[in-house]
């Protein structure tokens, strides 16, 4: 069995999988590292929920130079919430190797993107149309790119990108390796790659192996669609899920659900298409950090978005399309863990559901469930226990980083023609500092924050209270 240990990778990026607590690689991630460390063009056929991001935010991270202020990777995704999940994912995994990650977005200030462009980036995760606003005004220079990346690559030409991809693939420069990750791959998806790449190497990922040996999928037969309720809370009571997805067919469906559930006390938020996006990042974020443990959702969350431990996904109502059924299910067993789909089928819902075993090629066992009330009771003391745990394992892991990294404010800026080779120099005549344990420098008009690594940080700010840059005395602090 491989490990992360097996790929040569840098010092740094091993350290932060193991706090990650990322220590098996997913059949994706093993296929892709070492052709992406080679860099060599690849199409990858991959579901949502094999570790796809980290496969590609790996070996891009090992490639950057520690403090290199060049851009070299370009990551074009077609949704705001897909960008998002991408960038943590390259921040957590680059965070021991000082990697800057920028998300160039519509609809949000040119002139913001463009000031910490200038500050110097290693990374950009993009959407389509603003990144040609970019290129256009030539705040982005790609001469130095050596990757680039499209996450699902099928919705690109499906809605309607394939003008604008042409238009960036024109400013790729051909030294650079293309990596197109996508869920489906038909022939005119791989025509398409060939007017992109050559010679490419494709990689197909077995699904259906992934599905059987990750994911245990159960249905439930239920009489009447108004019965569905009583059912899933006998789900919940008997299997005490520490973390559950339920989908739902329609906007409506969802808000019913969740008014019904939550006036039982069960701690729950819901989010569909009448939710504004800040307010779905935010639940997200939230559902992410355990502060409640049962998110109900549209089909806006089936495809995309990474949320790792999830126990256990319901279909409360079946979909027609069986695709659909796959992502669904594909927030659950994710990167090599156990996870449980359960599916409360209608007599209405039959057909529907014949068809997704069809398509999945799996039969899938019915199951009967009741409950009892002390399995009600355990249920409610299990989800209590269990948030408390994780709101300290959090702090547990936030603190481990923390150790290693720490953020210095110093007092002088551009005003003062500051450069980054200044507070490189400076800092370099610390005798406790090295070079190597310099961080991520940005300096504005007024101050600079660089970070220190190897838990160096705090023996320099006990050491220090101002240092000289450029012949000139700044004061320092840790950056709140």
């Amino acid at each position: 069995m491989k490990s992360f240990n097996n790929f040569n990778l840098d010092t740094e990026i091993l350290k932060s999988l193991d706090i990650l607590d990322y220590k098996i690689p997913s059949q994706v991630q093993s296929r892709v590292i070492p052709v992406l460390l080679d860099k060599k063009d690849i199409l990858v056929k991959s579901k949502t929920g094999t570790g796809k991001s980290a496969a590609f935010a790996i070996p891009i991270c090992n490639k950057i130079k520690k403090l290199e202020n060049k851009l070299k990777v370009l990551v074009i995704v077609p949704t705001r919430e897909l960008a998002l999940q991408v960038k943590e994912e390259i921040e957590k995994i680059g965070r021991l190797k000082m990697i800057k990650c920028s998300v160039i977005l519509g609809k949000e200030p040119l002139k913001n993107q463009i000031l910490e462009l200038k500050q110097g980036t290693n990374v950009i995760v993009a959407t389509p149309g603003r990144m040609i606003d970019h290129l256009s005004r030539g705040s982005v220079d790609l001469d130095d790119l050596d990757y680039f990346i499209i996450d699902e690559v099928d919705k690109m030409f499906t809605k309607g990108f394939e003008t604008d991809i042409n238009t960036i693939m024109k400013n790729i420069p051909n030294t650079s390796c293309k990596a197109f990750f996508s869920a489906t791959v038909d022939d005119d998806l791989k025509e398409i790659c060939n007017g992109y790449m050559r010679d490419y190497e494709y990689i197909e990922v077995d699904e259906e192996e992934i599905l059987k040996n990750q994911i245990e999928e159960k249905y439930i037969k239920v009489e009447k669609q108004k019965l569905k309720y009583d059912a899933l809370k006998n789900v919940l009571y008997k299997f005490k899920p520490e973390t559950t997805i339920i989908f739902t067919n329609t906007k409506k469906q969802a808000e019913v659900l969740y008014e019904n559930m939550k006036s039982e006390g069960f701690l729950v938020e819901q989010i569909h298409g009448d939710i504004s996006q800040e307010r779905r990042f935010y639940i997200i974020d939230s559902f992410k950090k355990h502060e409640f443990n049962i998110l109900i959702s549209s089909d806006i969350i089936s495809r995309g978005i990474h949320i790792d431990d999830v126990s256990l996904v319901i279909n409360y109502d079946i979909p027609s399309d069986s695709e659909i059924y796959v992502h669904r299910i594909g927030r659950t067993g994710r990167a090599g863990k156990h996870g449980k789909a359960i599916s409360l089928v209608s007599n209405n819902e039959c057909r529907d559901f014949e068809n997704i075993e069809v398509y999945t090629k799996n039969k899938i066992e019915p199951i009967g469930i009741e409950y009892c009330e002390k399995d009600k009771i355990e249920y409610q003391k299990t989800i209590k226990e269990l948030l408390n745990k994780y709101a300290l394992v959090e702090n547990q892991e936030q603190d481990e980083f923390k150790g290693e990294v720490v953020k210095i404010h110093i007092s002088i800026g551009k005003k003062k023609k500051i450069r980054i080779g200044d507070i490189v120099g400076a800092l370099s005549n610390i005798d406790s500092l090295e070079n190597s344990d310099l961080g991520v420098i940005k300096i504005y008009d007024n101050y600079s924050t660089v970070d220190i690594l190897n838990q160096k940080g705090k023996k320099f700010l006990n050491d220090y209270k101002e240092i000289i840059v450029k012949n000139k005395k700044a004061k320092i602090r840790e950056e709140k």
